[in-house]
């Protein structure tokens, strides 16, 4: 039962000063309400992901493990396991570094765990990287509405979303491992927030086999994701994947979407300057193998069937196929600017053609055969980096 460590450690938080260190000493450490801090320049440190761990097991109070409102903010080498919501949520903060933090539902992937693992929402600045994340409901490392993001070197499984990029400017993930997820790395935009989102570099990770059965809650948009979806692009523009190793998620390994192909159509507003269609989109360089064989879905198991046979597989990259008509050319394709460019000769597009009930489909890689500036590397202000 949590005991006089509890009180120590809420103590600290409510009593911290900017430049404190708060030590949180190896051990399990009982928490059954969840935790705080606003003060800015603090630091949280532990002594290792396995070794100082902070179980919630028996929380009775409290949306999250912990909740930062501050900026210059750095929590590393500690665990927070079995929350009754998110794990670690920072709110409104410049200045993050998250490090060596693990976060998991013991339990294995639950509908009832919560949804966030690691949740910096509403941030400028923020550097997440050698952290695990395990069994959110949701998104295990969620970064949304924030900008200049690198997440980078961590590890992902067995959550609905492994990485989530949500409506977030300049964002750059790699190094990253995402495995046993529902869907391995996902850049959405979503239509009712206010900050939009683009200019996402996806490279250098390795996104295999993420084909567990979904467990998000009815209703929420990872909810629609389908089993077995690698790296999966809604509604976002200016999307670069390039340099990743891309291997056997079961329903494709790259899809690419819009608002109107989700479960979610028509259940949120939708802000004024939403652009809900995929834009200029840069695929090149990476390494696939496997995948698109046992797709999640009656429709799409039958669309793969009815096209490739039995035995038969879906190509590298699926595409629901909605376009925005104001920038199309006269045969239908996307103007140069918006176009999704896949610059890899052996990968095929599958063009869905969704917005005319697949009379349509299209199977190819000519009219995908282009090229876009190369998105500029995100920089950390100092002291990050």
């Amino acid at each position: 039962m949590p005991g006089s460590f509890q009180k120590q450690l809420q103590m600290q938080l409510i009593t911290a000063k900017p430049g404190d260190v708060i030590v949180i000493p190896a051990g399990l450490h009982s928490i059954n309400r969840g935790l705080s801090l606003n003060v800015p320049g603090v630091t949280i440190r532990g002594e290792g992901m396995d070794k100082t761990i902070l179980s919630f097991k028996d929380q009775v109070q409290g949306a999250e493990g912990l909740l930062v409102s501050a900026s210059d903010f750095t929590i590393e080498d500690l665990a927070i396991e079995d929350t009754a919501g998110d794990g670690l949520k920072i709110n409104e903060g410049r200045n993050i570094v998250i490090r060596r933090v693990r976060t998991e539902w013991t339990n294995g992937p639950d509908e009832k765990n919560g949804a966030y693992g690691i949740y910096p929402v509403q941030a400028e600045n923020v550097l997440l990287e050698e952290c695990v994340a395990i069994g959110a409901s949701d998104a295990g490392i969620y970064v949304g509405q924030s900008r200049n993001v690198v997440v980078r070197n961590n590890r992902a499984e067995r959550n609905v979303a492994g990485i989530e990029i949500e409506n977030t400017f300049f964002a750059d993930v790699y190094g990253n491992r995402t495995s046993e997820n529902t869907g391995g790395i996902l850049v959405f935009n979503m239509p009712d927030l206010p900050q939009p989102g683009h200019s996402t570099r996806v490279f250098g990770n390795t996104v295999t086999a993420n084909n567990t059965a979904n467990f998000g809650a009815a209703g929420t948009p990872v909810a629609s994701v389908p089993a077995g979806s690698g790296i999966v692009i809604n509604s976002n523009d200016k999307v670069e994947i390039f340099d990743n190793d891309i291997a056997d998620n079961d329903t494709a390994n790259i899809i690419i979407s819009s608002y109107y192909a989700t479960g979610y159509q028509g259940t949120r507003e939708m802000a004024a300057d939403y652009d809900p269609y995929p834009e200029t989109i840069y695929i090149y360089g990476n390494r696939f193998s496997g995948g698109g064989s046992s797709p999640d879905g009656l429709d799409l198991k039958a669309l793969k069937v009815a096209m490739f046979g039995f035995n038969g597989r879906f190509p590298d990259v699926l595409w629901d196929g909605y376009a925005n008509s104001d920038k199309l050319d006269s045969e239908g394709n996307h103007l140069p600017e918006y176009a999704i460019c896949v610059a890899d000769d052996l990968v095929e597009v599958l063009n869905a053609d969704l917005p005319n009930g697949s009379k349509n489909i299209v199977v190819g890689s000519q009219q995908h055969r282009c090229q876009h500036e190369k998105l500029p590397a995100v920089t950390l202000a100092s002291p990050l980096g």
